[in-house]
């Protein structure tokens, strides 16, 4: 809402790392929390560039590619999703150029390149260079130090996404004034992310499920 978006490529990173089975997206909720921040630039007369991960590959990982994504997301929408081969390069960056206002671009798995997780400055200047203006709406991977959420913003003017807004909206008011009895309830598999959250909620808590 801050920006004039007319006619400018927005690099938006989600998090659409979600588990595909037999080409079908097993669970859609996180591409559909992302729909009113992709209509809303589209609205403005934005170029939208998805940047997305999916899982830990280890190089190109055939089964982790964002095009069954893609087509999931351009069923959400009615609207056509382009894909990319690849999501850095002077060839991403010429299909980028050749976007028109309205358009939509998904980039291939962001993590099929190891410099994505080791925040390379090559590799964030890389993908700058497919966007005017960045937006982070990938709350679930904000807190990574990683180029496509830290490295690209030293390149471009940054922003948050509306659904990035919502999530910190929402937890601003669980972690300063809670509606009481406050419960957590905590899973995951990562327990190094869980212990910082435990130990900024703990004290407001008044019941905690592990």
């Amino acid at each position: 809402r801050d920006v004039d978006l007319r006619g400018k490529r927005v690099l938006l990173r989600v998090d659409y790392n979600v588990q595909v089975s037999d080409g079908r997206i097993v669970d859609d909720l996180r591409l559909v929390e992302s729909l009113p921040t992709i209509r809303a630039l589209r609205d403005a007369g934005a170029c939208t560039v998805i940047i997305s991960h999916r899982g830990r590959p280890k190089g190109v990982t055939p089964e982790l590619t964002n095009a069954p994504v893609a087509h999931h997301l351009t069923q959400l929408l009615g609207l056509p999703v382009q894909t990319a081969s690849d999501c850095v390069g002077p060839e991403i960056e010429a299909q980028t150029r050749a976007m028109q206002p309205g358009d939509i671009l998904m980039l291939e798995n962001v993590r099929f390149h190891d410099e994505e997780e080791e925040n390379d400055e090559a590799f964030s200047l890389a993908l700058s260079r497919l966007g005017d203006v960045y937006v982070n709406d990938a709350f679930g991977t904000a807190h990574r130090a990683h180029a496509s959420t830290v490295g690209v913003t030293k390149h471009l003017p940054a922003y948050a996404g509306l659904l990035m807004e919502r999530e910190v909206d929402y937890l601003s008011r669980v972690t300063e004034n809670p509606d009481r009895p406050f419960g957590i309830v905590l899973g995951g598999s990562k327990v190094s992310d869980k212990i910082g959250i435990l130990e900024n909620l703990v004290a407001n808590a008044d019941v905690i499920c592990i």
